[in-house]
């Protein structure tokens, strides 16, 4: 039975590293020891070691050992072995394309599918739906395909953020780029506001967090949701 847990961010504003998920990850990850961590998304300024680094520090707080993808021969034998599963961070274009040149984006899928609990924040939580079209990060390499892990039958926005009624920006909105995807794509989108993350367990999907999400339909009126939400049957 899936079991995922996706998240907006890794951080919020004055709290620490997963702060806020912490006790939702010391239940989620009850039976993993060591979780696998991969932090392909992350484009510079910090190695993945050091990344590694970061997470392993968070999760010594529930008593979890981390380690790194990068650290093994073989990615496709790391995941195939691995208790448990976080994708971190950082540029989605970047992780998708790594995850198909290391050959483990269908594995991946599979491995999560089967049971293998899973954590994504921002970019590892862009590739939970069924292609990565919506995130927000710049196009900095270019992926082999767009489709990713297809977990949840929808698209998500990670970080999604309301227009400022005060702000002088004349610049599209989250939420006129995601009418632009509309256009061509009937996919569900929903923008996952900051606190905000969806508790998947087998075929059931809820809202969870501090914060309402926004569900994008195409040629529909946006719909705000509230926590506890069912988006079981979103599709």
């Amino acid at each position: 039975m899936k079991s995922i847990i996706i998240a907006s961010t890794s951080t919020l504003h004055g709290g620490s590293y997963l702060e806020y998920l912490l006790p939702t990850l010391q239940n989620h990850f009850k039976d993993c020891k060591t979780i696998l961590f991969i932090p392909y998304a992350r484009p510079g300024g910090i190695s993945h070691d050091e990344y590694t680094k970061k997470v392993s520090e968070a999760f010594t707080v529930i008593n979890i050992n981390v380690k790194g993808i990068h650290e093994f021969e073989s990615p496709e034998i790391a995941i195939e072995n691995a208790e448990g599963i976080f994708t971190g961070g950082g540029n989605t274009f970047l992780l998708v394309t790594q995850l198909y040149k290391n050959n483990v984006m269908q594995l991946l899928a599979e491995k999560v599918k089967s049971g293998t609990p899973y954590l994504g924040t921002s970019a590892g939580s862009n590739i939970c739906g069924l292609s990565m079209q919506t995130t927000n990060d710049m196009p900095i390499i270019y992926p082999p395909s767009f489709q990713t892990l297809g977990l949840i039958p929808f698209n998500l926005n990670p970080h999604y953020l309301d227009p400022d009624t005060n702000s002088q920006h004349m610049g599209e909105t989250r939420e006129t780029r995601i009418k632009e995807f509309h256009a061509f794509n009937s996919i569900p989108v929903l923008g996952l506001r900051e606190g905000s993350w969806l508790e998947v367990k087998g075929n059931m999907i809820v809202l969870k967090g501090s914060l309402k999400a926004r569900l994008f339909k195409q040629n529909q009126i946006p719909e705000e949701l509230e926590t506890e939400s069912d988006l079981s049957d979103l599709k």
